[in-house]
């Protein structure tokens, strides 16, 4: 994929986007679609992992800035010990697979969310592919791992209580400056798979105002087609912020 595109290529794209700078996607029905295919597990997360790629592709392709995905929660960590162990491998496995190709095509990756629960082995090539795609502009991919709403929320009152912040000049910039990733914008526009009609803990406050597109699709079978069905989608919605 080259660096620059058409005018024509450009003026097309964002006829499709209409104001979508900025997507969310909760990654969900890896599960479904390995007991549909009758895989294990883990081998579901591969193919959920290797559905990433593409969909990175097309937001690039399309001139979307910014795309979140919901790669790992909180909660996740209740599943079974070789359920969570597999998906350290297969993180690890996608950085080296698909990520640093992705940074040639001028995608910078940033985590957000806890790593202190994750394999030592696991946070250094996180913080080494952090390092390697800090000058990259084309597409900021945002990867939520170890992630949950709440707990976010949770930490940044904690970060403002120990600041000592005087009460009265707490408002919701002071909340934003103290999320996990500050400068990862909100989202216009969050997709969810697989047919769950939830919003999981994902984003809670970045999303106040963002507009959701569902599919039935399970993740792994969710592609460059489906995506660009769900920007479209948003594109013919008008947002109000709450006004008429």
């Amino acid at each position: 994929m080259g660096e620059t595109a058409s005018r024509t290529d450009v003026d097309s794209a964002l006829d499709v986007l209409g104001d979508a700078r900025t997507v969310a996607i909760i990654m969900d029905g890896n599960g479904r679609w390995a007991a549909a295919h009758g895989v294990s597990v883990a081998e579901g997360h591969r193919a959920g992992s290797r559905a990433l790629r593409p969909v990175v592709e097309t937001a690039i392709d399309l001139g979307i800035e910014s795309l979140a995905v919901y790669a790992f929660s909180t909660e996740n960590w209740t599943r079974s010990p070789d359920e969570v162990a597999a998906l350290m491998d297969i993180f690890g496995e996608t950085i080296e697979r698909e990520l640093e190709d992705l940074a040639a095509q001028g995608v910078r990756t940033r985590f957000v969310g806890r790593r202190d629960r994750a394999p030592a082995w696991l946070r250094e090539k996180m913080a080494e592919l952090e390092r390697a795609t800090a000058d990259r502009s084309r597409l900021n991919l945002w990867i939520a791992f170890d992630y949950g709403g709440r707990a976010e929320l949770v930490e940044a009152a904690r970060r403002l209580v120990a600041s000592g912040i005087d009460p009265d000049d707490v408002d919701e910039e002071e909340i934003a400056r103290n999320l996990y990733a500050p400068s990862m914008p909100d989202p216009d526009l969050v997709i969810r798979t697989s047919g769950e009609l939830r919003v999981s803990n994902f984003l809670l406050w970045q999303s106040a105002y963002a507009e959701y597109v569902f599919t039935e699709t399970l993740w792994p079978d969710f592609g460059p087609g489906e995506f660009r069905a769900a920007v479209e989608e948003y594109a013919g919605r008008r947002r109000r912020f709450g006004g008429r």
